[in-house]
C-alpha cells in the first residue's frame, strides 16, 4: 500500500506516517513534508523518485504528473485501467493526506503584497485531493489532520468503510470549494462596487434540537471568518436555534463601547434590546439594564462586552435567564451560575472591527450588503446642533450613549435614556409616533419619569408629531439623522419646546 504526504499544517504528521509505516505502508513524500519526516525519523520515498522529474520553479511544479495522477484515478476493478498501470510502469496511490497553502492566513496578514498572495495559491495540492476524492471506492482522502487518529484506528481494525471514504471525499470538495472561494474574495476585492461573483461555503457546526419552531430542521453552519465558530459552551443544555439568534444580537448591542474602561450589559428579548445601560462593574450594568423593563427581561439573553465576575452572577439569581454571554466568564462566576442547571453559558468574543458581507436570504436569493458600523461614542465627525439650544454637558453624555444603544433596536426605533442607560424602547412600530408614545408608555410602566431623559431615533421624523410626544413628557434633548424634507418643521417644534436636536447625518434602520 502506497500513501502520499504533502502538508502545510503539519500538526500531527508524525505520529500518522509512523503509524502508517508501521502497518507496511510506504510513504511518498514532498518538500517540506519530506523533510519534517526525515528529521522525526520516518523513512519517505521523495516524490521526484516516483515522477522521474525534480521539482521545479520553485515547488510549483512537484506532483502535476501522470505517474501521480494515474495511481490516484485509476479504478482498481476496471480491466483497462489496470492495464494502463502495468503499460506505463505506475504503481497505485492508496491514500493521499494534503492539505493546501495558507492562503487565508497569508492575505489576512497587513502588508501582504499580490505577488506574496499568488504564490499561496496551492496548484497541486487540490488536484491531488480532487483525484483521490474522485476515486474515493479506492483511495482514502484525508484533509483534516483531526481525522488521522481514527484513520489509523480503523486501518489496524476492519478497514475504511465505503461510507467513510465518501465521508472523507465529500469533506475534501467542501475544503477545496472553501479554498477556492477565499480566492475569488481575494481576486475581486478592490473592484468598484460589490463584485460580481459571490461564493458562500458554510461547515456545520452543530445540529439543533429545531428551528423557530418545532417542525422545522435546523442546524448550526458556520464560514470561515471568525465570529460564531468560536462559541464555547460552558454550562447549561443545548442551545437552540432562537438562543443562537439572540446571543448574537445581544453581543453586536455591547460591542459599541468594546471591551476597556466602559462596561456595558444588554438584556435582548427576540434580537432587540429590552434593556441597555453602562455602569463601573458588570453587576451594576446588569441592575441598570434590569431596571428598563424587568416584566420583559424574563427569559433573556444577558450580554456583556467584559469578564462576568461572581458578583453579576449573585446579581442575577432571582431572574429567569436563558443565556448569559460575554468574552469571558470567571471561575467563580461559573460556579454560581452552575446552580441553575436551565440557564445556559457560553463565551464569545466581541465582534471585532467590519468583515465580510451582510447578508439577507429572500427567495431564490441573498440581499448584500456592506455590514452595519455601531457607531461608537466618539464617532461624531459629521454631528451637527440642529435647535437654537445646544445641549448641556450631561446631555451630551447621554445621547452619546442613545446614539449607540438604539442602533441594536428594531425599526422604527425610539430611545430613552437617562445618566447612560435606557429608560424605554420603542420597538418595531409601523408609525415614527408610535414608537415615541410606547417608548414614553414602556419608561413608565417600568416607573421611571421621562420628564429630563433624551431620545434617540434611528432614523429621520417625517412629521413633527413625534417630536411633539417627546416633549409632552418632558424629554429634553434629541438625536436623530435628519433627512426629511420637513427637517425645517421638525426642528421648529424642537426650538417651541426648548428642546436640544443633534443631527447626525447617519441612519441606523434594524429593518
Amino acid at each position: 500500500m502506497r500513501a502520499l504526504l504533502s502538508v502545510s499544517d503539519k500538526r500531527g504528521l508524525a505520529d500518522f506516517a509512523r503509524a502508517l509505516a508501521e502497518l507496511g505502508w510506504e510513504l511518498v513524500s514532498t518538500g517540506g513534508t519530506a523533510e519534517a519526516l526525515r528529521a522525526a525519523g520516518i523513512a519517505v520515498v521523495p516524490i521526484e523518485q516516483v515522477t522521474g522529474f525534480p521539482e521545479m520553479m520553485d515547488g510549483r511544479v512537484k506532483t502535476l504528473h501522470p505517474k501521480v495522477h494515474g495511481g490516484l484515478l485509476a479504478r482498481r476493478a476496471h480491466p483497462g485501467d489496470r492495464a494502463a498501470l502495468a503499460e506505463h510502469a505506475i504503481t497505485p496511490i492508496d491514500l493521499v493526506a494534503v492539505n493546501l497553502y495558507p492562503f487565508r492566513k497569508t492575505v489576512a496578514r497587513p502588508g501582504t503584497s499580490a505577488e506574496q498572495a499568488i504564490e499561496q495559491i496551492d496548484i497541486g495540492g487540490p488536484s491531488l485531493l480532487r483525484s483521490a476524492a474522485k476515486n474515493y471506492v479506492d483511495v482514502i482522502a484525508v484533509v483534516d489532520p483531526d481525522d488521522y487518529a481514527s484513520l489509523i484506528a480503523d486501518l489496524r481494525g476492519a478497514g475504511v468503510s465505503a461510507a467513510r471514504r465518501r465521508e472523507l471525499a465529500a469533506k475534501v470538495f467542501a475544503h477545496t470549494a472553501a479554498y477556492d472561494t477565499a480566492i475569488l474574495e481575494y481576486l475581486a476585492r478592490g473592484q468598484e462596487g460589490l463584485p460580481p461573483w459571490l461564493a458562500l461555503v458554510l461547515a456545520r457546526q452543530q445540529g439543533l434540537r429545531y428551528g423557530e419552531n418545532p417542525h422545522q430542521r435546523a442546524a448550526l453552519y458556520v464560514t470561515a471568518e471568525p465570529g460564531i465558530r468560536e462559541l464555547r459552551q460552558l454550562h447549561g443544555k443545548e442551545l437552540s436555534f432562537n438562543n443562537l439568534l439572540d446571543l448574537d444580537a445581544a453581543l453586536a448591542t455591547v460591542a459599541p463601547w468594546g471591551d476597556g474602561d466602559r462596561v456595558a450589559c444588554a438584556i435582548i428579548k427576540h434580537t432587540t434590546p429590552c434593556g441597555i445601560a453602562l455602569g463601573p462593574t458588570p453587576a451594576d450594568a446588569y441592575r441598570r439594564a434590569l431596571a428598563t423593563d424587568r416584566t420583559s427581561a424574563f427569559g433573556s439573553v444577558i450580554a456583556f462586552n467584559v469578564a462576568v465576575d461572581r458578583a453579576t452572577a449573585d446579581a442575577m439569581q432571582d431572574l429567569f435567564v436563558e443565556v448569559v454571554v460575554a468574552p469571558e466568564v470567571r471561575e467563580d462566576a461559573l460556579a454560581r451560575f452552575r446552580e441553575k442547571k436551565n440557564l445556559r453559558v457560553v463565551t464569545l468574543p466581541l465582534p471585532a472591527g467590519v468583515a465580510g458581507w451582510d447578508f439577507k436570504r429572500i427567495r431564490g436569493g441573498f440581499l448584500v450588503q456592506d455590514p452595519a458600523r455601531p457607531e461608537g461614542v466618539a464617532s461624531e465627525a459629521h454631528w451637527k446642533v440642529g435647535t437654537r439650544r445646544a445641549p448641556s454637558e450631561l446631555e451630551w453624555r447621554d445621547l452619546r450613549f442613545a446614539w449607540a444603544a438604539v442602533a441594536s433596536v428594531k425599526s422604527n426605533a425610539i430611545l430613552l435614556a437617562r445618566d447612560e442607560a435606557a429608560i424605554g424602547i420603542g420597538a418595531g412600530q409601523m408609525s415614527r409616533v408610535d414608537a415615541s408614545w410606547l417608548a414614553v408608555h414602556k419608561a413608565r410602566q417600568a416607573g421611571h419619569e421621562p420628564a429630563g431623559a433624551v431620545l434617540a431615533s434611528d432614523a429621520f421624523f417625517p412629521f413633527p408629531d413625534g417630536v411633539e410626544e417627546a416633549a409632552r413628557a418632558g424629554v429634553r434633548a434629541i438625536i436623530q439623522p435628519g433627512g426629511s424634507v420637513r427637517d425645517p418643521d421638525v426642528i421648529a417644534t424642537a426650538d417651541q419646546h426648548n428642546l436640544a436636536m443633534v443631527l447626525t447625518g447617519q441612519r441606523q434602520f434594524r429593518h
